[in-house]
């Protein structure tokens, strides 16, 4: 027997703002708020193949470079498409020292959160 990844955490100044933009992302829907977080996942809910995401309100959240990101794939559109709509939504360029030779873009959220659009390599769940 083991483990499985049930929810990612992310601590954030605006749970509610980061809830929103991560849905639009990853067609998530919020299924659950308590006490200043905000959980999000698939339609289908709780247990499913995805993980949930959860964004707890903290004081001092650290932006920018984090031990651990997201990573997401497009499943309905090419890689330029795709990033053409997550900067429509408000996420933005992030320098991290890349290249431009690399076949991912960096990216950062509405609060900062750097994350990576990869080359389309999975069909949707």
């Amino acid at each position: 027997m083991a483990c499985r990844v049930s929810e990612l955490v992310l601590e954030c100044r605006d749970p509610e703002a980061l809830a929103r933009f991560w849905c639009q992302v990853l067609d998530f829907v919020v299924l659950d708020r308590e006490e200043g977080a905000v959980e999000i996942g698939p339609r289908e809910g709780f247990g499913g193949p995805q993980p949930t995401i959860v964004f707890s309100r903290s004081e001092s959240p650290r932006p920018g470079t984090s031990r651990l990101h997201i990573d997401v794939n497009p499943t309905d559109r090419d890689q330029d498409a795709e990033l053409e709509r997550l900067l429509k939504l408000g996420a933005r360029p992030a320098d991290i020292g890349q290249t431009g030779e690399e076949p991912w873009h960096v990216l950062a959220d509405v609060e900062g959160n750097e994350f990576c659009l990869l080359r389309s390599r999975i069909a949707p769940v």
